[in-house]
């Protein structure tokens, strides 16, 4: 070979050992997005404080020197530690589920989740009465409820994502299948109920942080830490879960077993939230998607905290605007699931595919 050609070979860049400076395995592709991250994060935080403070003392009808002004702040408190669970176990859950299936469109709340608690709800109402539907509180019911979803999302996802046949698309499809099925099923047995059965029903299916009871707390907000603190803790697996199964496997991570564990924290977290507000179908997807857009980072130690954050300011300011600014307390839901389908859709049109 002449030394024409070596020289050439050199200079045509082949020396492996130089680094690449524009390659990283930093969770930011440089200081700048670190640095936003942080600004955002806290600016986001700032927010949400600000919110909570207005939904405790903002327009109290009781003077602060009142004795009656602590009762009522403390009965906003239950109001506001409802809505900060329901951003934990929306966020995480959502996050998580699109992680480990490598898909930022659908979500656990699209594939029947809360056709099971309306079905639950109404056969209540429609088999026992009144009477059984208003004695079907506490915390034994309610661990019923979350015992049953969980054990429904496991036989769905798990069969789904993990069986020989098992794909991202079946999953889907028979999620949806099962979902309308259900709804089906509960709108029949809806419209047999005597209108004031209906009526008191039908406040109940509709997610408020009003049905959330504080009996619940010490039971949900431990298990709440508990399936939080494993999510970050499997945080690092779950960075390479998401880059899909011919990905993971090579890098050394078990990709069947990473898929099994990761729903089953996740089904728990979507079945306290459900259980315990109602549904919100696609108040997880709107928060999932406003954090890959502001976080600037695929690492879930950064993705979990903004999630949590852009969560906590939604639920907040959404019921600090509903009740203070426009006077629409029934409707805060239904401006969430609105925005939420709407971004859904925007999503949906722009990816065009799942």
């Amino acid at each position: 070979m002449s030394k024409l050609t070596i020289s050439n070979i050199e200079n045509d860049g082949l020396n492996f050992n130089l680094p690449d400076e524009s390659r990283t395995a930093r969770a930011f592709g440089s200081k700048k997005d670190e640095k936003r991250y942080w600004i955002i994060l806290i600016g986001l935080v700032l927010m949400g404080i600000f919110f909570s403070y207005g939904l405790l003392v903002y327009n109290n009808p009781v003077p602060v020197d009142s004795p009656s002004f602590i009762p009522v702040v403390r009965r906003r408190l239950s109001a506001l530690v409802a809505m900060m669970i329901a951003a934990v176990c929306q966020s995480l859950s959502t996050i998580a589920f699109q992680s480990s299936t490598n898909n930022r469109i659908i979500t656990p709340s699209l594939l029947g989740f809360e056709a099971l608690y309306s079905t639950i709800h109404t056969a209540t109402m429609f088999f026992g009465g009144a009477a059984v539907f208003f004695e079907f509180t506490g915390v034994v019911p309610f661990l019923f409820q979350g015992t049953l979803m969980v054990i429904m999302c496991l036989l769905l996802y798990g069969l789904l994502l993990t069986g020989k046949y098992g794909n991202l698309q079946l999953m889907l499809l028979i999620g949806v299948i099962f979902g309308v099925g259900l709804r089906s099923i509960s709108s029949f047995m809806r419209r047999l109920l005597t209108p004031s059965e209906f009526d008191v029903l039908q406040a109940r299916l509709f997610g408020s942080v009003n049905n959330a009871d504080a009996a619940y707390f010490p039971v949900v907000i431990p298990i709440v830490i508990i399936v939080s603190i494993l999510l970050f803790v499997y945080s690092k697996k779950l960075n390479v879960l998401s880059l899909g199964k011919n990905t993971s496997v090579p890098l050394g991570v078990n990709h069947k077993r990473g898929i099994i564990y990761t729903l089953v924290l996740v089904s728990i977290l979507m079945s306290i939230t459900t259980a315990l507000i109602g549904p919100l179908t696609f108040y997880g997807f709107l928060v999932a998607t406003l954090t890959y857009q502001i976080a600037s980072t695929y690492d879930h130690r950064y993705l979990f905290p903004m999630g949590i954050a852009v969560a906590f300011l939604v639920i907040t300011a959404a019921y600090f605007f509903m009740y203070h600014v426009f006077d629409a307390q029934g409707v805060v839901s239904i401006i969430i699931e609105m925005f939420g389908g709407l971004t859904f859709l925007v999503v949906i049109l722009r990816k065009g595919t799942l």
